[in-house]
This record gives C-alpha cells, sequence and structure tokens, in this order.
C-alpha cells in the first residue's frame, strides 16, 4: 500500500538528437520511416489525424492513466519548440485526454503536434488552432486533473514504446516512432528508399503490372500450380 502516491513524478532533462538529423526528414512519409527500419514502428492503426497534417518532432512523453490528464500540464512545461507531446492514456475512451484549448497552448510553446492513443474534444477549436493532433477518436466528455501521472519518462503509446528524445513522424497515414539511437541510420537509408520508391512509382504510371521480385518468384520453382 502507498500511503501518498505523489501526484506527478518528471524528468526535465533527457538527450535530444541532432536537430540536422530532425530536419532531415521533414516531409518525409510515414511510409518511407518504417521502410528505413526494416518494416516496423508505427503506433497502432487506430491512432490517426484528427485534423490532417503532417509534422516531424521531438517526443516529450506524458503517462495520464485513465480519465486524467494532469500529466499533460507537466509534459507541457517540459516542451518547447520543434517537440510532439505524446500522451499515454492506455487507450481508455471514457474520456478525452486534452482538447482545443491544451492544444492552443502546445502550439504556443511551439509544439508541433500532439498524439494520443486516447481520445480528443473540441474538434471545431482544434481545427481553428492548426496544431496536428492524432488521437484514437473524438468524445465531449473531460478530464479530472488529479493525477497521478508521469512526464519525460518512457510510455507506451499504440503498442510502440516511445521515450522523450525520440523522434516522430506523422501523416494521414498515422504516426511512426523513430528511436534517437537509430535516427542516423534511418536517415541515411531514406535517400535509396525515396530513390527506389520513385523509380517504382515511375513504372506503375509507365504501365508496369508486375514488379519484377514478384515474377521471379511466380516464375520459380518455389512455387507449386495445382488443378
Amino acid at each position: 500500500m502507498i500511503d501518498d502516491p505523489p501526484l506527478l513524478t518528471i524528468r526535465r532533462r533527457f538527450a535530444r538528437p541532432d536537430p540536422a538529423l530532425v530536419e532531415a526528414l521533414q516531409g518525409i512519409q510515414t511510409g518511407f520511416a518504417v521502410d528505413a527500419m526494416d518494416g516496423s514502428g508505427a503506433l497502432h492503426h487506430r491512432i490517426k489525424p484528427v485534423d490532417p497534417a503532417g509534422f516531424v518532432g521531438v517526443a516529450v512523453t506524458c503517462d495520464c492513466g485513465p480519465a486524467d490528464n494532469l500529466a499533460v500540464f507537466a509534459a507541457l512545461d517540459i516542451a518547447g519548440p520543434g517537440d510532439v507531446l505524446v500522451c499515454a492514456a492506455g487507450a481508455y475512451e471514457g474520456t478525452a485526454v486534452i482538447g482545443d484549448l491544451v492544444a492552443g497552448m502546445a502550439r504556443n510553446k511551439g509544439a508541433v503536434a500532439l498524439v494520443t492513443d486516447g481520445l480528443v474534444r473540441d474538434l471545431a477549436g482544434l481545427r481553428q488552432v492548426g496544431l496536428p493532433v492524432f488521437a484514437a477518436g473524438i468524445t465531449p466528455n473531460s478530464p479530472a486533473r488529479q493525477g497521478p501521472g508521469t512526464a519525460g519518462l518512457p510510455i507506451v503509446v499504440g503498442g510502440v514504446r516511445v521515450e522523450s528524445g525520440d523522434v516522430l513522424v506523422g501523416d494521414l497515414d498515422g504516426v511512426v516512432v523513430i528511436p534517437r539511437d537509430r535516427l542516423a541510420a534511418v536517415v541515411d537509408r531514406l535517400a535509396a528508399i525515396r530513390q527506389k520508391e520513385a523509380a517504382l512509382d515511375a513504372a506503375v504510371r509507365g504501365g508496369l503490372t508486375m514488379p519484377d521480385f514478384a515474377r521471379r518468384i511466380l516464375d520459380s520453382d518455389r512455387v507449386r500450380s495445382v488443378d
């Protein structure tokens, strides 16, 4: 039994990625980021843009727990320009985690996006704020601000571990987490991925019906034909 649990546990200092590497990801498709990490890294498919917009930024994490958002304000206090507030709510769907006022405060701090595995509210206001918001859905229900919660510590959102200092990329397809220690390798691989994708796209527009790798498999002895 815990006699007096803390309302919040906060880690304000964490290692941040090289800004040049973050900048190198601007405009990148989430699918390309996933390809650069060998096919993984995306949050659960339910987490989608409330107001479609792309972003790239550095994670500042918080764990709110169900029906509470006190930890969001702790993360907001830590966040600065170029950051993404990433709010774990345990996929709770009874109340929202954030609304338009919190989104406006995050924008005023210079944040580039808000991401949560929970729900959000005030859709009309969120669209006026203009900050990319990714969530599992929308509800008018409001949360409490009682804690407990954490900010700046590792969390799990959408089935993916996120640490403050990781880099998040978002677009219409969803959100991808790039661990900070893999960022340089991902950036290094992007040029080749872009080139390959562009070549295949041009071939499809030119009439391609079957890629070479699939044709080789279909024509090989690894395929058994039956009547």
